[in-house]
């Protein structure tokens, strides 16, 4: 007697596969004959956005713009360019948004103070809350007390 198996099985497996090609294929084979320039290299690499993608780093993108990118970004560190001269090379060509952390400037201001203004904004309301939470148990003490006495 065989034991059927479920085909939910089949697709997880499946779906389990098809993501770990996709992770093999998106490793980045360029290897830079000095270690230095390699390290260099993975860490441009992981600070600027696909812009295909968006949400991954051309390290980490299997498409071909990212691939393009990488090649970009080693041409520029084999002449010699700054890791700084590299990121404006690639701002100046596809904007600021190619660049996870972006830069302070008035344009990106709200990026950097919008964490902390919701942060002070809920710190107020929980202060608020709390405030308001003892008071409403201050006053229900008050009453009990005034109720046992009559």
């Amino acid at each position: 007697m065989r034991i059927a198996r479920p085909r939910w099985a089949a697709v997880f497996w499946s779906l389990i596969l098809g993501w770990s090609m996709s992770v093999v294929f998106a490793i980045d084979p360029i290897e830079l004959a000095d270690p230095v320039l390699q390290e260099r290299y993975r860490s441009l690499t992981h600070e600027l956005r696909c812009m295909q993608c968006q949400n991954q780093s051309i390290a980490d993108s299997p498409v071909g713009l990212a691939g393009d990118l990488r090649r970009e970004v080693r041409e520029l560190l084999e002449a010699g360019k700054t890791d700084a001269e590299i990121r404006d090379h690639l701002s100046a060509r596809y904007g600021d948004f190619i660049l996870f952390r972006p830069r302070w400037s008035w344009r990106t201001a709200w990026l950097w103070l919008t964490p902390a203004l919701l942060l002070a904004i809920g710190l107020f309301v929980a202060v608020r809350i709390v405030r308001q939470r003892a008071a409403m148990v201050d006053q229900a003490e008050d009453n009990d007390i005034e109720g046992v006495g009559r």
